[in-house]
């Protein structure tokens, strides 16, 4: 999220413009970004001609059945929604699973993870509104993106879809994770445990940035958004693993999209106190994630009344099936 805020801050500043006659470029920090623009800029070209795949059709995983739906979620809005179903007739039997993803995440980076887990429970996988795959038979705009809006659509989805939220464990993973907070305080979601990777208690862009992402967007600045933020993920990420993960995500984008919805939660703060959230729950986070921040996410526990923080190695480390070692205890204590 902050990455890419310092793209379009950098796609701003870099829109060309007239003073006094004369054709200029303002261009902070263009002297350390050109070597690498070009290389990423045809990174992003390659990875976005294959990119439609990461959007589409059902994911095989060993010991599981796969079923691939769009659900509408509102009004003209319907999401895609994965779902895998153990072949193992114990594991089938289990307590489902509802995995909400974190923001622009594509499946292919939960991968690790999920080859694993889906052999052992079902799993719900549901793909938020600001994702490539979701469909819209509209246009959207900045107030189709507010938290809120996230919160409702896995209500309606799992309504759909004759799943009750109370009879389900979760996991989500930062813009994920905030949204279902913010669903379990307003009451819109219920469930019986919930783990949580990195949730955001606000959104930080960068001073700088802020007012940019306040002002109405050209359409021509979208194009130079990837290369710039291929830029930014390169030097803003310290584990190699993860950089990799934004990078796919982000070649895989509509930025549009995204960019709507960096401004609708450009004002977004978790309630201070998240006293309504009485379920167990447990948040995974990591000292070397420099992109959430351990401060950050350790203050999300103290506003809820039943929370536990878990430090994992890496953020890495809680995309892989390694993790399942941290987290199916928890859900087991509960009960």
């Amino acid at each position: 999220m902050l990455l890419l805020a310092s793209c379009v801050g950098l796609a701003w500043s870099w829109s060309t413009r007239t003073v006094g006659g004369v054709r200029t470029r303002s261009a902070p920090a263009v002297a350390a970004a050109a070597a690498g623009l070009a290389a990423d800029a045809a990174m992003a070209a390659d990875a976005t001609d294959t990119a439609e795949y990461l959007w589409r059709g059902e994911v095989p995983l060993p010991g599981a059945d796969c079923q691939e739906r769009l659900v509408g979620a509102s009004p003209g809005v319907a999401l895609r929604v994965l779902r895998w179903s153990p072949t193992d007739s114990a594991a089938a039997g289990r307590r489902p699973l509802v995995f909400v993803a974190g923001w622009g995440s594509v499946f292919e980076g939960w991968r690790p993870l999920l080859t694993t887990w889906a052999s052992r429970r079902p799993i719900i996988y549901i793909e938020t509104r600001e994702k490539k795959s979701a469909e819209f038979d509209f246009r959207p705009n900045v107030a189709d993106f507010a938290m809120a809006r996230h919160a409702d659509d896995i209500a309606a989805v799992l309504a759909a879809i004759g799943v009750a939220p109370s009879s389900v464990d979760w996991f989500s993973s930062s813009l994920g994770a905030t949204l279902l907070l913010d669903g379990f305080q307003r009451g819109a979601l219920d469930g019986r445990a919930s783990v949580m990777l990195a949730p955001n208690p606000a959104f930080k862009f960068p001073l700088w940035a802020r007012p940019l992402l306040r002002l109405p967007l050209p359409r021509r600045v979208y194009a130079r958004l990837q290369p710039l933020g291929m830029w930014a993920v390169r030097r803003k990420t310290k584990e190699p693993a993860q950089r990799a993960r934004y990078e796919r995500s982000l070649a895989a984008q509509d930025l549009e999209r995204l960019v709507l919805s960096m401004k609708a939660n450009l004002g977004y703060t978790l309630p201070a106190a998240c006293d309504a959230v009485a379920m167990p729950c447990a948040v995974l986070a990591a000292s070397s994630d420099t992109l959430h921040g351990m401060e950050q996410v350790a203050s999300v526990v103290e506003r809820l009344p039943n929370a536990t923080l878990i430090e994992v190695p890496s953020n890495q480390y809680a995309h892989e099936a390694d993790v399942l070692a941290d987290v199916e205890p928890f859900y087991e204590a509960v009960g």
